[in-house]
């Protein structure tokens, strides 16, 4: 009976980030591990009529972490160094605090994308030319990754234009050299003709508050990793969240579901901690001053 399942509240934004949380939940899966997983869903960049509060320049005023702040949802997912980020800095603004419990289950694809008509064919071409992106994001983050293989850092540019929707369009008006974008708007992108120049996979982290117990995490996480199988072995099936967010742009013979990669929540490693924070402290994008003690729990494997 669904009173006697524990309530749980997650937020979500883009469903490339929270497919598997959306298909455990649909597949019934959080249910098989006593939970009523009640999802949030907030503006991101990645749905077509999203407002700007997903973007604003303080993250803490965005709509997930504002929601988050107040207590209205339990846990949330971001792209591995937004959560970062967040969980440095919360305590530090007097925000609700919230530590990185696992390396989570989506892996969301990110690609650079050129117009054709701009002939730029190789990422050497990116040097002092303005990207779209949205700050503190995935977008952002993996933009910086990508290219700084090819580039030196401070040739590295990128311009803050919006959504997807907005930052394609920008493209297209030759506003920008190159847009990073995410699936579905990838497949979207490559509809209209746009040139695919580079791309990689974001991996998300999880992210909850001490109220959230051990035990309530480990299943969550167990019906995400059946969520992730599920996904692997039937792409398709689950394509249509993807093409709802889309908003009519997009057919789903047009959606590349070989860009869907998911695996089982993990523990997040000091090592992998120790990666992560000091990269995107020498990128000048998180506070310094921060432990792996302060900042990570696994208590969902403990």
């Amino acid at each position: 009976m669904a009173k006697d399942l524990k309530k749980v509240r997650v937020s979500m934004m883009n469903a490339i980030h929270d497919l598997p949380l959306l298909v455990a939940r649909d597949e019934g899966f959080f249910r098989d591990e006593g939970l009523n997983v009640d999802i949030v869903k907030t503006p991101g960049s990645g749905q077509r009529d999203s407002d700007h509060q997903a973007l604003r320049e303080n993250i803490f005023a965005r709509t997930m972490e504002a929601l988050y702040d107040q207590g209205q949802c339990d846990q949330f997912r971001m792209c591995e160094w937004g959560v970062m980020k967040r969980a440095v800095e919360a305590g530090k603004t007097g925000h609700r605090p919230a530590k990185i419990v696992a390396l989570g289950s989506a892996m969301s694809t990110f690609a650079i994308v050129t117009d054709p008509k701009a002939r730029i064919y190789e990422p050497e071409q990116l040097k002092n030319k303005p990207i779209a992106v949205s700050p503190f994001n995935g977008s952002h983050f993996t933009t910086l990754k990508l290219l700084e293989g090819f580039l030196k850092r401070e040739q590295i540019k990128w311009v803050f234009a919006g959504t997807m929707k907005e930052r394609l369009d920008a493209l297209a008006r030759g506003e920008v050299a190159a847009a990073s974008l995410m699936e579905p708007w990838i497949s979207v992108a490559e509809k209209r003709g746009m040139r695919v120049l580079m791309e990689s996979h974001s991996t998300r982290s999880e992210a909850a508050g001490d109220e959230l117990d051990g035990p309530t995490l480990a299943a969550m996480f167990r019906a995400e990793a059946r969520a992730a199988e599920a996904i692997d072995k039937a792409p398709w099936r689950h394509a249509r969240y993807l093409i709802e967010e889309a908003g009519g742009l997009l057919d789903k013979k047009d959606l590349k579901v070989s860009r869907l990669l998911n695996a089982p929540p993990e523990p997040y490693t000091r090592e992998r901690f120790d990666h992560t924070y000091q990269w995107t402290l020498s990128w000048g994008l998180v506070e310094p001053g921060a432990t792996f003690e302060g900042t990570v729990d696994n208590r969902a494997w403990q």
